[in-house]
């Protein structure tokens, strides 16, 4: 997904957003349902784990993002890290509504409320700041998931970005208009 040319920092992050999203979905979707449960060894997370947690914290980041504290109280962290959806379908759809959270807060914002103040574990951040920190945040474990999906498929694997050793030929192609750079 090629990012569109854009000088608004909102309209960017968002950008961004949806491109790590789609990453992770492109890597989850090469994996068989055993594989979303694989860990590599009894201290990493399994892709699931990964996925749990990432929107588990999307909820409580993102619910009522302007006016409450991002720590939501009813919010266990610990939990994200085990037993996971049980199925491919109830794990995404665990995903998509931490996403649709999410997007549901960030795409209504100004510039105006980029120096606003709000909260996260008692600490005070701009909106800017919050959304760096939760941007950064999910592209750390989107790169894990992709690692781990990628690791898991071996032979499988089909590259999400510019295939390893074919970057003349795709910058050749990009020349010739045929593809975007993404």
């Amino acid at each position: 997904m090629a990012l569109r040319f854009t000088t608004s920092y909102l309209e960017d992050s968002t950008d961004l957003f949806r491109k790590y999203k789609k990453m992770a979905e492109a890597a989850m979707a090469q994996l068989t349902e055993e594989q979303l449960y694989a860990t590599l060894d009894d201290g990493m997370n399994s892709v699931a784990q990964l996925a749990k947690h990432i929107s588990g914290n999307m909820r409580s980041r993102w619910t009522d993002f302007l006016t409450t504290d991002g720590e939501k109280p009813d919010r266990d962290r610990d939990s994200e890290f085990v037993d996971p959806p049980a199925t491919r379908a109830a794990l995404m759809e665990n995903w998509e509504a931490g996403w649709a959270i999410m997007f549901a807060a960030l795409e209504p914002l100004t510039d105006v409320d980029l120096g606003r103040t709000i909260t996260i574990r008692g600490e005070e951040h701009s909106v800017l700041q919050a959304i760096n920190r939760q941007l950064t945040h999910y592209a750390g474990h989107v790169a894990q998931i992709v690692f781990l999906a990628k690791h898991l498929a071996g032979k499988n694997w089909k590259a999400l970005t510019v295939p390893k050793g074919k970057s003349a030929e795709f910058n050749a192609r990009v020349a010739a208009g045929e593809v975007s750079q993404g």
